[in-house]
Parts: C-alpha cells; sequence; structure tokens
C-alpha cells in the first residue's frame, strides 16, 4: 500500500462528516484534466507515508475525526486495500471510496465484506466518449458499466460525478450521461479547475451559466443532479 500523504481535515470529501481524506498513487487511466497527475504517472518520486504512521494519526483522533476518504490514484488497483480499510474500520472510522469503476469485482467485495459506507464513481464522459476523457481510445467500458450497474441496485450510499471540462463536455454527452446513469441517488457536476498538476494543462471549465444548463438537461433522468466548484 503506497500512501501519498493526508489532508488532516476535510468537511467537503465525505458528506456530513468530519474526514481526512488518504491519496494513494498509480492509476489504469490517464484522464487529460487529473488533478493529481503526479500521483498517476510518476507514484514512485512521490513522498510515503506508513501504514503504522497513519493508523497511530487515527488512533490519537478517535472521538473527534468521524471518517476517512480514501482516493487516488486509483484505490481499487491495490489486492490488499480490503486489509487496509479493515483496520481503519477498527478504529471505529467510516470510510468513504472514491473510484472510476474499473474494478467491479473489488468494489462489489469492498461492499458486500462492509468495509466501506460511501463510494463516489467518477464518470468521466458519455460512454461514446469514454476512450477521449480516459486518456485511452482503446478503453473497454465493460467494468466500469458493470460498476455503474451494480451501485444502481443501492447497494450503499453513493455518488456518480463528472469533471465537466470544456473541451470534452457537451450537451449530447450530458444527455447521454443522464440516460445511462438514469434513477440514480445522485449525481455531481464538477467544474473544471486547473490544481497546477494537471496531466494535460491548457483545459477549460465551462461558465456557470453553461454548468446550470447542463443540470437542466439532467432533470429528465435524474432526480438529484447538484453542482459543485461553481465560482
Amino acid at each position: 500500500m503506497q500512501i501519498h500523504g493526508f489532508q488532516k481535515t476535510t468537511l467537503l470529501d465525505y458528506p456530513g462528516h468530519l474526514a481526512i481524506t488518504l491519496f494513494l498513487g498509480g492509476c489504469n487511466m490517464r484522464c487529460p484534466f487529473c488533478h493529481n497527475a503526479s500521483l498517476v504517472m510518476n507514484p514512485v518520486a512521490q513522498p510515503t507515508l506508513a501504514e503504522e504512521e497513519l493508523l497511530a494519526y487515527l488512533a490519537k483522533r478517535q472521538g473527534i475525526l468521524e471518517g476517512v476518504c480514501i482516493t487516488g490514484g486509483e484505490p481499487t488497483l491495490y489486492p490488499d486495500l480490503p486489509e487496509f480499510i479493515g483496520k481503519i474500520k477498527a478504529l471505529g472510522l467510516k470510510v468513504k471510496l472514491d473510484t472510476n469503476g474499473s474494478n467491479p469485482g473489488m468494489l462489489r467485495a469492498l461492499t458486500e465484506g462492509k468495509l466501506i459506507d460511501y463510494v463516489a464513481m467518477d464518470i468521466k464522459n458519455s460512454p461514446e466518449k469514454y476512450g477521449l476523457s480516459s486518456g485511452s481510445n482503446g478503453f473497454i467500458l465493460n467494468k466500469v458499466k458493470e460498476s455503474v450497474a451494480y451501485l444502481l441496485t443501492d447497494p450503499i450510499d453513493y455518488e456518480f460525478r463528472t469533471t465537466i471540462v470544456k473541451e470534452h463536455h457537451t450537451e449530447a454527452d450530458l444527455k447521454s450521461i443522464g440516460s445511462w446513469l438514469q434513477g440514480a441517488r445522485a449525481y455531481y457536476l464538477q467544474s473544471y479547475k486547473d490544481s497546477g498538476d494537471i496531466l494535460s494543462p491548457g483545459l477549460h471549465s465551462h461558465s456557470k451559466d453553461t454548468m446550470e444548463a447542463f443540470r437542466g438537461l439532467l432533470t429528465p433522468y435524474l432526480e438529484h443532479v447538484y453542482l459543485r466548484g461553481i465560482e
């Protein structure tokens, strides 16, 4: 398990809970708008935190912290993720998993093993343009579709989310996503922001008005659509 640091407290990453956010390195996608490019492209060059040190920190914060968000990179690439999460759960903390949905077997195992409490799954784009936004023209969507179908059965509290990028997402794409995710519990449109650690710099966000229009396009498909990162 390669832990590349953590954000000590957040009220945003895990809705309704005071949590910390852990960053794991490595990913099987190359999304041009990825905001953690260093963790994706060269994780071995990034500083690491020993698992024991992290668990000791969490133990000291028992009674204060409510949860842990595990993000990346792509956390489900690690076969020892269930064992690691088990140690966090033993401290009485809730766990939120951020994932691209490419490992439905791991997602199902973590959910059915009651090792996670909340899932935030990224939807990169419409199925027709997934290759463009996942950074691989040969990307096979079957596993992502399997994860979407599983979450739509409501086995756990979850959300879908898409980082909206001017060069990637159109009205037609949003309608296609809406049809795909129809009936989902919650869907968030996140406005793209340049973190300074972007895989492909030079991308842009849509305007606030356009984001609001995109949300309107989704209402025939999804009851709960929200905007994030709008200024």
